[in-house]
């Protein structure tokens, strides 16, 4: 991971966001919603600009910050983004109409788990973006690979957990931190052991795998 001097450093070269998206991440500050950090967005928002994905699943809205700024970086990508939580959900449609991307960005409501099939109609998709309940990572990856594309591309956001998953688990103070740097842990090695698939992961703010077919 990379240390605090290097990561304002590296913020600092970001250049200025549009004013309602540095206001979506304040209210994501001041509400304590989970966002990607600003390096992390960067380093996904080029990848995909490479990739040039038509049509990208999205497991895990908050308030709609990624699937708002991967919008506005691929204005000819449609993006299906899935939240459970009720309250973000509203938010996030309010958020990406206020932005006038709600013929761009598609948002379901519900457990990703229980809308696969339904989010199956809409596929293939040429890039999945992973950022939900780090604990079913291994689940999302298992429902929602077989929709991609034959050139799709898997990112994970959270993959080293503020480097917790490179620690002792003993040295972590709660049971629930324990058992989830131990999901995190199982979820990287499983990545990498997949047969027909590549794995990389980029060590930008919590971590982000790259999972590409071979």
């Amino acid at each position: 991971m990379l240390n605090e001097d290097v990561l304002t450093y590296i913020e600092k070269l970001i250049p200025d966001r549009p004013q309602y998206v540095k206001e979506i991440e304040e209210y994501a500050e001041q509400h304590d919603v989970p966002i990607m950090e600003k390096s992390s967005i960067e380093v996904l928002l080029l990848l995909l600009s490479m990739q040039q994905p038509k049509k990208i699943v999205e497991i895990g809205t908050a308030i709609g910050y990624s699937a708002i700024r991967m919008a506005l970086k691929l204005p000819n990508t449609e993006i299906y983004t899935v939240e459970l939580d009720e309250e973000r959900y509203h938010q996030a449609n309010l958020n990406i109409k206020e932005m006038g991307l709600e013929k761009q960005v598609h948002t379901f409501h519900g457990d990703a788990l229980s809308l696969s099939d339904q989010l199956n109609d809409y596929g293939p998709f040429d890039a999945l973006f992973i950022d939900a309940t780090k604990a079913k990572y291994t689940k999302f990856f298992g429902l929602y690979e077989p929709m991609l594309s034959e050139n799709g591309i898997v990112y994970t956001d959270n993959v080293l957990f503020k480097g917790t998953v490179a620690r002792d688990r003993a040295e972590l103070k709660t049971r629930r931190q324990r058992t989830l740097v131990r999901k995190l842990n199982e979820y990287n090695h499983w990545l990498f052991t997949l047969d027909n698939y590549e794995t990389t992961i980029i060590p930008v703010g919590d971590g982000i795998a790259i999972t590409k077919r071979k």
